[in-house]
């Protein structure tokens, strides 16, 4: 009885996380998703988020953390934005002296994260040196700042993100098997837009009263042309690519309500960036 009211409490505890961190849609694949975070993020496992870019892995990332009950910090790095050669510092931190330039000793984002959860987005992106260091942390809970000898205990959840296919970069040798082994205990599937379209108006009536409120401008929702131009567009760029849609068109909206011209995306396989160019300076005038 007691697990039932858990289970229970822990899923009542995700829906409002969920409603909280902008997880909107009630389709059967983000419902999925939002399932298994909640069945995952009690757990100390380290979590996988795989899907494609702008599809909201960081807030699926959010979402383990907030569900977690860890009391630390939150902290985010992209991977794919860390140049090779400080990544080392950047996640152990360094010692002063430990390098030219290392004036004064620094922590880096594992003692940062301390008691709460670190996200590593686009661990695809990881350097073949840093990811021995890496699975070192996972093996033994442990690290080294960069030119230290003392270890210090890592009391970190690990969550990772990826965008690209591992199990071809764990074949072609650019990946290290170990470590992706270690990293993919909880997959977590996180759909891209084309596959959960139904969730499309929820979303941009989501955005559209978000940017209302920032921008201090009223407007009542979407024509009926302006919504079947976004349920019939493709959105490469996912949820991102949408965000940014309503975004532009709560800026340039001279009505009401948002119309078809006013979404400047193009027409189902074309790209946003060539629509936008042609018609951007229109919409402005």
């Amino acid at each position: 009885v007691q697990e039932r009211r858990l289970a229970a409490d822990l899923e009542a505890g995700a829906r409002g996380a969920i409603a909280r961190d902008e997880m909107v849609g009630e389709s059967p694949a983000i419902k999925e998703a939002e399932r298994l975070i909640a069945k995952a993020a009690p757990t100390g496992a380290t979590v996988l988020l795989v899907g494609e870019s702008g599809t909201g892995k960081e807030v699926a990332a959010r979402l383990v953390h907030r569900l977690s009950g860890r009391s630390g910090p939150f902290v985010p790095v992209n991977l794919g934005a860390v140049p090779e050669s400080l990544a080392e510092s950047e996640l152990f931190g360094h010692e002063k002296g430990a390098f030219t330039g290392a004036d004064a000793r620094r922590q880096g984002l594992f003692e940062l994260a301390k008691g709460g959860t670190l996200f590593l987005d686009e661990i695809g992106e990881l350097p073949a040196n840093m990811q021995a260091k890496l699975l070192r942390v996972l093996e033994t809970g442990e690290f080294r700042r960069v030119g230290g000898t003392q270890s210090l205990a890592s009391d970190i959840r690990f969550v990772a993100a990826t965008n690209r296919d591992i199990d071809a970069l764990v074949k072609r040798g650019e990946f290290r098997s170990d470590l992706y082994y270690r990293l993919n205990v909880l997959p977590i599937y996180i759909p891209p837009l084309r596959q959960r379209k139904e969730d499309i108006p929820a979303l941009a009536d989501f955005f559209l009263k978000k940017f209302c409120r920032e921008t201090k401008k009223q407007l009542s929702g979407f024509t009926d042309a302006a919504m079947e131009h976004m349920l019939s567009y493709s959105w490469p760029g996912n949820v991102r690519e949408l965000e940014n849609a309503v975004e532009l068109a709560v800026v340039i909206a001279k009505e009401h309500t948002i119309g078809h011209k006013d979404l400047l995306i193009g027409s189902s396989g074309s790209g946003q960036d060539e629509y936008r160019g042609k018609n951007l300076k229109e919409a402005l005038t």
